[in-house]
């Protein structure tokens, strides 16, 4: 497991969320362990939690989402006009 510094973080943000991509990565600080960064997909791996983000089709779109969907397209056409 590599490991980088918390000054490490701050001026190297790319190159240590670039690693822990691949694989968890420790974050010291004053040379101790303090933390672990990892992508959210190891974290779902390890924890047995599902990806909280969801897709829909038009046909199985949940109702509460439909009506929100409708309405916003609602206003935004109000607000816009139609360019038809």
């Amino acid at each position: 497991m590599r490991t980088f510094t918390t000054a490490d973080l701050n001026k190297q943000v790319g190159e240590v969320t670039e690693a822990a991509i691949k694989a968890p990565v420790f974050i010291t600080r004053r040379s101790k362990p303090k933390f672990v960064l990892m992508s959210i997909d190891h974290y779902q791996e390890i924890t047995g939690q599902p990806d909280p983000r969801r897709a829909f089709t038009l046909d199985t779109m949940p109702s509460d989402i439909e009506v929100g969907l409708l309405a916003a397209a609602d206003a935004f056409e109000r607000e816009h006009g139609n360019d038809d």
